[in-house]
């Protein structure tokens, strides 16, 4: 039987009878169990995780030799007053890595300056053109540093080297078949971008021992999240602990950042993974998709108050405007795509389609119709697309099998990005389409939620919410632990909201009341309001009210029992 939400339900695991009188410890011992984390040093670690400053580069998957030769490149650049410049990349990652390291070498003394390529002139990631264009600009230049780029950059590192410019590569992405031949190679795909730039931050002030004394972890945080890397190890130990920073950051930008989305720190106001991922990261996104990243750059690491309102009320304008042009690529595209029966990737295209946004299209479209989706903005001569994915299909492996249509790409299972003759998208969407419905079998096309534990209301405590805090951050590789209670009693409903999209609810079990939100159910509410007996999926909450403290579901699906 579907649920509200069409969904198909995946129980992890079932309590078992006869547990402890505080069965607590036996429900976060499950939890721990499903996340993969099932020893005693493993719990530790994941319940107090180490300081980022306490990990080592063993532990992150850097190699120390390689380090060791990039701190020796880079002490050179110092001794000798080299110009240097930091190679970033234009979504909030990249620019995060790149205000992280541009800070920590300027602090320390440094000739250093920011770089950052404009999308659509200069394209992604360190490039022959771009390499071409510093050392026009830059006469003088002797080091590149790249971050969250570089690692397939073969020609540009050669093109570098033979201006007289030596490279050092720090990147988190997958390695190409040739490795560029640079002074070093900082690279680990445990990480995000801004995670390695930290890192390297932190040897080279250890080094140098010198501090920026603006501390970084705070946008070392925000990478993390926006990066979507899983928040498990060394991942979680930056977000942990980073998200710390940010709420006691004295950046401006960052500030004046929070100010504009409306979150009020100093009124209680809470800064988590979702503010990250959904209000802060998209802002910093905003710039690299409809103008150049610089701006975000600038926000981040000014100290001018006045100038960090000011960028702050352009990212927000510019995040605002992007929000506008994907709505309208998603109403464009969604009566082609009920017209159609489609069989394997959802593929549209039009010369409408800006570039900046197409990724986020895919998302939006995936999200809807739950099918992988490649979105094609079409150029004169060439045309450039981003494909995203759903659980189970290898949206990479399936574009790589189109290569003779296809100029250059690159991504993972989930997400990827190429370019390809305009002349060729009718037969690349042809041959994908044949490709894909071999491998898109109905298991994979059923949406599912995936659920931790089955139990009863009368296990549910303060004690128990307090306890899954631990848990926190949590989003991607680290999930927040979901529940789920069977034939349960609808005391009391009511819509809320300032358009009654949500429901408000009292629920019973075996004499046990609860209260719970069931946010964007109000379309069910004719269902529900008829109080029959519910499944209900849910989240676990500690909800502060006029002082007092309860537990509170959050719902996130509902099945009605007959």
């Amino acid at each position: 039987m579907k649920s509200l939400r069409g969904l198909n339900w995946e129980v992890s695991n079932k309590l078992k009878p006869g547990m402890k009188k505080n069965p607590r410890d036996e429900i976060i011992s499950a939890l721990l169990e499903n996340r993969g984390i099932n020893t005693k040093k493993k719990k530790e670690e994941f319940i107090n995780p180490e300081k980022p400053e306490n990990i080592s580069l063993k532990n992150i998957g850097i190699n120390f030799s390689e380090m060791k030769k990039a701190i020796k490149r880079i002490k050179k650049a110092l001794k000798e007053n080299e110009k240097t410049v930091i190679y970033g990349d234009y979504d909030a990652d990249g620019v995060c890595a790149t205000a992280i390291l541009w800070e920590s070498l300027y602090a320390a003394g440094f000739n250093v300056i920011p770089f950052i390529p404009e999308r659509f002139s200069e394209g992604y990631g360190l490039s022959d053109t771009g390499v071409e264009k510093l050392k026009k600009d830059i006469p003088d230049l002797k080091l590149i540093i790249t971050v969250d780029n570089g690692i397939t950059a073969v020609a540009a590192v050669k093109k570098a080297f033979s201006l007289g410019i030596d490279v050092v590569i720090s990147d988190h992405h997958q390695e190409g078949k040739s490795i560029p031949k640079a002074a070093a190679i900082v690279h680990t795909t445990k990480l995000s971008g801004a995670g390695i730039a930290w890192f390297l931050a932190r040897e080279i002030e250890n080094t140098f021992d010198k501090k920026c004394g603006w501390g970084h972890l705070d946008l070392a945080a925000i990478g993390t999240v926006a990066d979507q890397v899983p928040l498990l190890s060394a991942n979680r130990s930056l977000v942990k602990y980073g998200i710390d920073f940010l709420h006691k950051t004295k950046r401006p930008g960052l500030k004046a950042l929070f100010d504009e989305a409306g979150i009020k720190i100093k009124k209680g106001g809470k800064i988590g993974v979702y503010e990250i991922g959904y209000v802060i990261a998209p802002r910093i996104n905003a710039m690299g998709r409809l103008g150049h990243a610089i701006d975000s750059l600038r926000l981040l690491c000014t100290k001018d108050k006045v100038r960090a309102e000011k960028l702050s009320r352009l990212l927000s304008g510019t995040n605002r405007k992007r929000q506008e042009i994907v709505e309208e690529v998603i109403t464009r595209t969604r009566l082609f795509i009920k017209s159609k029966k489609w069989e394997g990737v959802i593929v549209v295209s039009d010369k409408s389609y800006h570039e900046g946004v197409i990724g986020l299209a895919a998302s939006k479209i995936v999200e809807e119709f739950y099918r992988p989706a490649v979105v094609i903005s079409e150029g004169k001569e060439i045309s450039k697309a981003s494909a995203r994915s759903i659980s189970g299909f290898n949206i990479i492996k399936a574009i790589k099998e189109t290569d003779d249509l296809i100029k250059e790409g690159g991504g993972h299972p989930m997400a990827a990005g190429f370019t390809l003759k305009t002349e060729n998208i009718e037969k690349f969407i042809e041959k994908l389409g044949i490709i894909s419905a071999r491998d898109l079998t109905d298991d994979i096309l059923a949406k599912k939620i995936k659920i931790d534990l089955q139990i009863e209301f009368n296990l549910l405590s303060l004690d128990l919410a307090e306890r899954i805090l631990f848990f926190e951050p949590t989003g991607i590789g680290n999930p927040a632990p979901v529940f789920v209670t069977k034939n349960v009693n609808v005391i009391n409903a009511k819509l809320v909201g300032s358009q009654g999209k949500h429901l408000k609810l009292v629920l019973e079990k075996d004499g046990k009341l609860t209260e719970a939100i069931a946010f964007g159910f109000g379309d069910f509410s004719n269902e529900i309001l008829r109080k029959p007996p519910l499944d209900v999926v849910y989240n676990l909450e500690k909800n502060i009210w006029n002082g007092e403290e309860n537990v509170q579901l959050k719902i996130k699906d509902i099945r009605i029992c007959k």
